[in-house]
């Protein structure tokens, strides 16, 4: 034999068995599950295969607003203190519907100078216009509001996507939704516990400490009633049930916090499970370098006050500063060892810089998984027995060459989606009987040069030579133009129409190496064994 073709017909085995590999795994790992299941193994089935969870969650962004116009009004009242700025209030008067709108009373003419520096300088995201009786109204830029929701969009589908890969959920999708404003599309296939899944994924997990002004209080009326009526501007209510108030039977307990934070979860290095004085499930948490410091700074001017741990805007516990705390907390609360780690993970992931919105729920059973597998198999099969059948009869024996490189071109195309991790979706199926039809297209194109120019007198290896030769730029022609367009398909479109793109990609490289080098060999073999003048079977 040529040793020319011997060492392509090595280089064809050796890439064989690479992606035999990349479609079942080790044989070694096996252990008795069989092909079929190693195969499932390597290859990942998508949501409407494998069944699972289907979500579209709405993000509201003005959580986030409220949340960075709330540190504005802290910041602009540091700032007036220390420059000695007097004014009667600092409001948000709409913080539903205009959550950026800050309003400042009472601010005296002399003084305004001085006031709008500080807007200039330390809000570079907002701007001051002047209202009436020596009032200004402080509202967020309309570019700088439109970049922090598009933030808190991109920043919950990471946060999402954190907290799933933490359970272990396998190929999920999460991206925006292009359906609607600041929605995330979530697909979650083989989910056995979506409740719990939806309750990790709508938690914002937002640790905050701060200081505990009063409480408990059995109502927030009996708040209400020891401030006079009237909370002070730098506080707020919130509800909680502490080590303090657990044995009582009334419910929750209401305390009076300060609006500032000391520390926040975005301070946090790490959290992890542990167990607290009383040796029941807590959460231990330790603060980055800054966040530390901050702490530490806090704790030193607070010794004897109060401190609360909130979490997701409830108390979870008060406890007395008794001396500066640096870096190191502990967060309790009649927690089971599962809460434990779903919260240690939830604060690890990070926290959801606004609440999500459940807009759409849809379970896909793993019955309609079985079925759509079956009938795309079975469609896939019949389809590729047809080809392969066309293929001998239309061609005889050259035909067994074309249905070498098909077979050849579909394990390749399996071994890859089994090494990049590609989940298989029934649009997938698709883009895989697809492929098989580019590929039966390629050596009709490249035969039937080589019958043209069997034709036109032409030695059998002087034929297969110029046949190759002139389909060759029509074949390149063909795969990149379909390339293309299905790369766009990818970059544009969801989760099924990606893995239409994503098979049919894979398929047509696989395609370009089997119909043309493949199928070369095969000739250039075939007719190293026929002798000079012998008649080519096509």
């Amino acid at each position: 034999m040529n040793k020319n073709i011997t060492w392509k017909l090595v280089v064809i085995v050796g890439i064989l068995l690479i992606f035999m590999f990349g479609i079942f795994g080790n044989p070694m790992g096996w252990s008795g599950k069989g092909l079929v299941a190693s195969m499932r193994d390597q290859i990942h089935l998508g949501l409407d295969l494998r069944g699972g969870t289907h979500l579209i969650l709405q993000v509201q962004v003005n959580d986030a607003v409220n949340v960075d116009s709330d540190n504005a009004i802290a910041r602009l009242k540091e700032d007036m203190r220390s420059r000695k700025i007097s004014y009667a209030e600092i409001t948000k008067p709409d913080p539903v519907n205009h959550p950026e709108a800050i309003v400042v009373k009472g601010v005296p003419p002399e003084q305004t100078s001085d006031f709008k520096n500080i807007v200039t300088d330390r809000l570079p995201d907002y701007e001051a216009s002047s209202g009436t009786e020596n009032s200004w109204t402080v509202s967020m830029k309309p570019q700088s509001m439109s970049d922090l929701k598009n933030r808190a969009v991109t920043q919950a589908i990471e946060t999402i996507r954190n907290r799933i890969d933490a359970l272990g959920v396998n190929e999920p999708v999460i991206q925006e939704h292009g359906l609607g404003a600041y929605q995330i599309l979530v697909q979650l296939p083989g989910v056995d516990d979506p409740a719990r899944v939806k309750e990790i994924m709508q938690s914002t997990a937002m640790l905050e400490i701060k200081q505990s002004l009063g409480g408990p209080y059995s109502s927030e009326e009996q708040a209400l009633q020891d401030k006079g009526g009237v909370l002070p501007p730098d506080a707020v209510l919130m509800p909680g049930k502490t080590s303090a108030t657990r044995d009582n039977e009334g419910g929750e307990s209401w305390y009076l916090i300060s609006r500032a934070s000391a520390v926040t979860g975005r301070d946090l290095r790490t959290a992890e499970g542990s167990r607290d004085e009383n040796g029941q499930p807590a959460v231990r948490f330790i603060l980055t370098g800054d966040g530390g410091r901050k702490f530490y700074s806090f704790t030193s001017a607070h010794v004897g006050d109060y401190l609360a741990v909130v979490l997701d805007n409830k108390v979870q516990e008060v406890a007395v500063i008794k001396e500066p705390i640096r870096d190191t907390g502990i967060i309790n609360g009649r927690f089971t060892e599962q809460q434990v780690q779903d919260l240690a993970m939830t604060l690890r992931s990070g926290a959801l810089p606004a609440g999500i919105k459940y807009l759409e729920e849809r379970t896909v059973g793993p019955s309609l998984g079985a079925d759509s597998i079956k009938s795309g198999v079975r469609a896939a099969a019949v389809g590729m027995i047809a080809v392969l059948a066309f293929m001998l009869i239309y061609y005889r024996w050259a035909g067994v060459n074309a249905d070498i490189a098909l077979v050849l071109n579909l394990i390749i195309l399996l071994g890859f989606m089994g090494y990049f991790g590609a989940v298989l979706t029934l649009p997938g199926i698709a883009g895989v009987i697809l492929t098989v039809g580019m590929g039966v297209d390629s050596n009709v194109l490249i035969f039937e040069r080589i019958r043209e120019e069997l034709r036109n007198g032409k030695t059998p290896s002087s034929a297969v030579e110029q046949g190759f030769a002139h389909a060759w730029i029509t074949i390149v022609d063909t795969h990149v133009t379909t390339i293309v367009s299905a790369a766009i398909l990818f970059i544009f479109g969801t989760g099924p129409v990606k893995g239409f793109a994503t098979t049919l990609v894979f398929g047509l490289a696989a395609n370009l190496f089997t119909a043309v080098f493949v199928s070369r060999v095969i000739f250039d073999w075939v007719l190293s064994r026929k002798q000079r003048g012998e008649a080519l079977s096509i």
